[in-house]
């Protein structure tokens, strides 16, 4: 009996009528396999993976392998969006054993929950000397038959293997300026001169590390720093990779050029990415960042925003083409002869040149990926944008892209801080109130009233796994954030209520941080990852969260947490400073300060505007008037106005500057 439909999450449903006894991951799985004598199948992925749904095409909806899973397994699926504690923790078994990962994974496990045997996608039939789905299902019957005592052994000795990988901390003190010279210096033997970013192929936005750069520059003036971010900021936003119709960037690029993308959209991505370019845009004023931020805020708006005002996850990667085949990318390509279809001969040929469409082809049987290829010489804009209006029309016609809508909280707290920051920065009062009615709906929903942080919702309904560390940390970001855009105090409250559970349930000693929480359900390891990857780690995420919030507040905790969390930044960053990008950011915020602006004047006024605009790295903006100004906010404590105007106020490292009531004054005092 397939026992998912039940169910909330998006991938779990997609599974829900395959002829596979799925059991969704439970107690109650494990004292199955236990009682029948049987292994335990693990699969885990995601609503958005292409892979995924190859696989679960593949094998999962074929009755033959049905039928033989069923007979000798437990089936378990798992959504590695909702439970991303058990994804970590055998993703890490399967990377030590294999030495790669990815999704479908695909573990098998003792009942005890032990893994033994590991992969990610196995085909139908054996080929590039992968051994079939089936061939992999027999053996690994046949060791658990013939051998039980062998794989016994094995999967002890793994669980040994993680045991020991713990850390205990992440290095003696906070990063200083030799370890951020050294991760420079990595990051420059890594970047990609001719096409931007880090590294070959795939190559992934690297928006964390973009952060950091920014972050260096305005504190020291490194213009290398600068050239990188800005040169790959571009790169990215003229490729594959940024959809040049509707905004928003797919996941990554499969080429080191950003020709091609790996089409899915997730919200993590958007969400850093916009606020990088708005960033960037703070540092240049360049119109192409500005142009990218409110692009990428304007797709999360309209197609990732939900009935109940949250974001949803992700858009799939497949959609059905022109012949109903459900592949890959097939609502974002088009051919010249599609072109022609909706623009006529002339507008046609102008858009093929402009958009980078040949006749070959860049993606798959003659259809290319829209980009801006190279310098063509003056255009006509409102040519651009006629061209561009149309094919949008046209494209919106066509089947579109799954949208797995289930709310993660962390990654809505990035997308709360994106929002907040691009409505501030642009004059887009609408984007804050979009920011604030997902605010809204993290504490009304996912903190309820258990006032601990569910990890997802759907429909307005709280799932039933707990949040992790990166769920803590990046939903405080985005309430911090918002409390300095809106002069809102309250949600400065917010954030501070979850960093108290940051310190009590997630810290353990020695500056270490964990995944779980102290009372989370108990895997064969707690998961514990300092490492940056797709989104900021846990570990950064809420090291960046409780040294903003000393900020704000002046708590000696909160930033003694911080600093001891930063201690593994100084570790990693001088070695794989592509991995800890967000690390390396606080570290920026921590050598900087960071600034502590308080501005006892109106909300939205000349000098609160002035301070968000400030390059200062991290530095927190408190803004507020009236005599219970001081309650919202401990920085406006005693703050008052000189001469009877808006004054601002700017401190770092327990001394401050000479009040302010100038603008370019303030300016120059948070230029880095």
């Amino acid at each position: 009996m397939n026992r998912l439909a039940d169910e909330t999450s998006p991938y779990l449903l997609q599974h829900a009528d395959n002829p596979v006894d799925w059991w969704p991951w439970s107690p109650e799985a494990f004292a199955e396999a236990r009682e029948r004598g049987v292994p335990v199948l693990l699969s885990v992925g995601y609503s958005s993976c292409h892979w995924c749904h190859v696989m679960a095409h593949e094998s999962f909806e074929d009755e033959t392998v049905a039928t033989y899973l069923n007979a000798h397994f437990v089936p378990v699926k798992v959504d590695r969006e909702e439970r991303p504690d058990i994804d970590a923790v055998y993703m890490e078994a399967v990377q030590a054993a294999t030495g790669h990962g990815g999704w479908p994974m695909t573990v098998f496990l003792t009942p005890d929950a032990e893994p033994f045997y590991f992969g990610t996608y196995f085909p139908p039939e054996a080929r590039h000397g992968s051994p079939s789905f089936q061939q992999v299902l027999e053996g690994v019957v046949a060791a658990w038959t013939d051998r039980r005592e062998e794989v016994a052994e094995v999967a002890e000795r793994i669980v040994a293997d993680l045991a020991g990988r713990s850390l205990v901390h992440g290095g003696d003190g906070v990063p200083g300026e030799s370890e951020i010279a050294q991760a420079l210096l990595g990051l420059t033997r890594e970047y990609d001169e001719q096409h931007g970013g880090f590294g070959g192929a795939p190559k992934f936005p690297p928006s964390m590390v973009v952060e950091f750069l920014l972050r260096h520059y305005a504190r020291t003036g490194s213009e290398g720093a600068l050239q990188m971010a800005a040169d790959t900021c571009s790169a990215m936003a003229r490729g594959g990779i940024y959809d040049q119709l509707g905004g928003g960037f797919a996941r990554y690029s499969v080429d080191r050029e950003w020709v091609v993308p790996h089409f899915e959209k997730m919200l993590y991505d958007n969400a850093l990415l916009c606020r990088v370019y708005a960033h960037l845009w703070r540092t240049t004023g360049s119109d192409e960042a500005r142009r990218i931020a409110l692009e990428t805020a304007d797709f999360m708006v309209r197609e990732l925003r939900t009935a109940e005002g949250g974001f949803a996850s992700a858009l799939d990667a497949d959609s059905e083409d022109a012949d109903g085949r459900h592949v890959e990318g097939a609502y974002y390509v088009w051919t010249p002869a599609q072109l022609r279809e909706v623009l006529g001969e002339d507008d046609a040929a102008f858009a093929a040149a402009y958009f980078g469409v040949t006749e070959k082809g860049t993606f798959e049987e003659g259809a290319s990926v829209l980009r801006l290829p190279g310098d063509t010489g003056p255009v006509d804009a409102a040519r651009v944008a006629d061209v561009r209006g149309r094919l949008l029309a046209a494209r919106e016609e066509r089947p579109r892209p799954g949208l797995d809508d289930k709310v993660v909280a962390a990654w809505n707290g990035l997308a709360i801080a994106a929002l907040a920051e691009a409505g501030a920065y642009f004059d887009r009062p609408d984007l804050v109130e979009r920011a604030t009615e997902a605010a809204d709906l993290l504490v009304r929903v996912h903190l309820g009233e258990v006032a601990r942080l569910a990890r997802t919702s759907k429909d307005g309904q709280a799932g039933d796994n707990a949040g992790v560390l990166e769920d803590y940390g990046d939903v405080a970001e985005g309430f911090l954030t918002l409390a300095a855009v809106t002069g809102e105090g309250a949600w400065l409250e917010f954030a501070g209520f979850l960093l108290d559970i940051v310190l009590e349930q997630f810290t353990g000693e020695g500056g270490q941080l964990y995944d779980t929480a102290h009372d989370a359900e108990q895997l064969i390891r707690r998961p514990q990852d300092p490492t940056d990857s797709a989104t900021p780690s846990g570990w950064t995420a809420g090291a960046g969260a409780l040294l903003s919030y000393a900020a704000y507040t002046g708590s000696e905790a909160h930033r003694t947490a911080a600093e001891g969390a930063l201690g593994v930044v100084k570790a990693l960053g001088p070695r794989v400073p592509r991995f800890v990008g967000w690390g390396l950011a606080v570290a920026e915020a921590l050598l900087d300060g960071p600034r502590e602006v308080a501005v006892a004047g109106p909300v939205g006024g000349e000098l609160h505007r002035t301070a968000l605009l400030g390059r200062a790295p991290g530095a927190v903006v408190a803004a507020g008037e009236g005599p219970g100004a001081g309650a919202e906010f401990p920085l406006l404590v005693d703050r008052p106005l000189v001469g009877g105007e808006p004054t601002a106020y700017v401190c770092r490292h327990f001394v401050c500057d000479a009040p302010t009531t100038d603008a370019g004054e303030l300016a120059a005092k948070l230029g880095g």
